[in-house]
């Protein structure tokens, strides 16, 4: 069979296109590179620049290339400019699926994984592991777009004979290989990454919460982990007509607090100065640590790589595109 990786180009999108082509499996990428970069691709990955929000050329794919299969990473992610531009996030997010789904069914692909996001639970409501079954309540327009895409897969499966599998993931770190990092200034590590670069100090958001050192506390799953659990959701979707619908946290189970991240990173980077510390952000949740229960049942995986294998392999590929940032190595700043 061939599986489609929509966004297979993008940070995640080559981890996931790099770990089913080792496993065996014919890919081949669909991908705008809006924001993804076609040299993170093995030669022997076929690229097709394309939209999902273009049926035909879906089709087309389709039928040349015999795709029996989909992995959907396609579409945009970051909460602030979902809130400052939500038509463009349901535009690009449900439109762009709705016309993939329904190129789906047309071609009859019946195995479908879908990239989702512990931003359907907003700001869960409970201190304890958040589960599959924690109500849901994005705060955000991406996260609503994530919540109503999972409808619409499942409705889609069901009505289509498709296996379905969505996959929320946590806070996603790390690079498999320097040339895969992420580009992007979105996320913590490297949003910390480009203040010490710029040599000046990490921020912390709030040191008031009900957690042990008043930071938030949060889940982080590396990108290869995160890969491997795509990989598993495949073979899942492959067990027939009994593998029916699955929705999955992508978590490690395990916290860690903003504070205990920024001290981590302060280690591997060698500038330890203390990180500023200033207002709460607005929705942020005091505590949101992922359950790996079903996945581990489900799916037979779990997390096996640390905090510090992050925040160690997204430097490495941070020095590869920001060699000024050696500078920091040895930089002990204390005061």
């Amino acid at each position: 069979m061939t599986w489609l990786i929509t966004g297979g180009a993008g940070y995640i999108g080559a981890h996931v296109t790099r770990a089913l082509a080792a496993a065996g499996e014919r890919v081949v990428v669909l991908d705008d590179v809006s924001s993804g970069i076609p040299e993170r691709l093995p030669a022997d990955i076929p690229l097709v620049r394309g939209s999902i929000l273009d049926g035909e050329p879906l089709r087309r794919v389709f039928a040349e290339h015999e795709v029996t299969g989909v992995v959907h990473l396609a579409g945009r992610k970051q909460v602030g400019e979902s809130v400052e531009r939500p038509l463009h996030y349901y535009r690009e997010n449900l439109h762009g699926l709705t016309v993939l789904l329904d190129a789906v069914a047309e071609a009859g692909i019946q195995r479908f994984v879908f990239s989702s996001s512990a931003a359907v639970y907003g700001n869960p409501p409970t201190a304890d592991l958040v589960t599959e079954d924690t109500p849901c309540a994005p705060l955000s327009p991406y996260g609503e777009t994530k919540l109503a895409g999972e409808w619409l897969v499942r409705a889609t499966g069901r009505a289509h004979g498709i296996a379905t599998v969505c996959l929320r993931y946590f806070n996603v770190a790390g690079a498999g290989a320097p040339e895969l990092a992420d580009t992007g200034v979105f996320n913590i590590v490297p949003m910390v990454f480009d203040r010490l670069t710029r040599d000046e100090a990490p921020r912390i958001f709030g040191d008031d919460y009900p957690t042990a050192d008043g930071t938030c506390v949060r889940d982080y799953i590396h990108v290869s982990d995160l890969a491997r659990a795509h990989l598993a959701a495949c073979r899942r979707t492959g067990e027939g007509a009994g593998a029916g619908d699955l929705t999955v946290n992508v978590g490690s189970g395990t916290g860690v607090s903003v504070r205990e991240l920024v001290t981590l990173i302060g280690e591997v980077t060698g500038d330890r100065r203390p990180a500023l510390v200033e207002p709460r952000r607005p929705g942020d949740a005091p505590v949101a640590v992922a359950s790996a229960r079903l996945a581990g049942e489900a799916l037979g995986w779990k997390a096996v790589l640390g905090v510090r294998e992050m925040v160690e392999s997204a430097w490495e590929g941070w020095l590869l595109r920001h060699p000024e940032a050696r500078s920091c190595e040895g930089r002990a700043t204390e005061d």
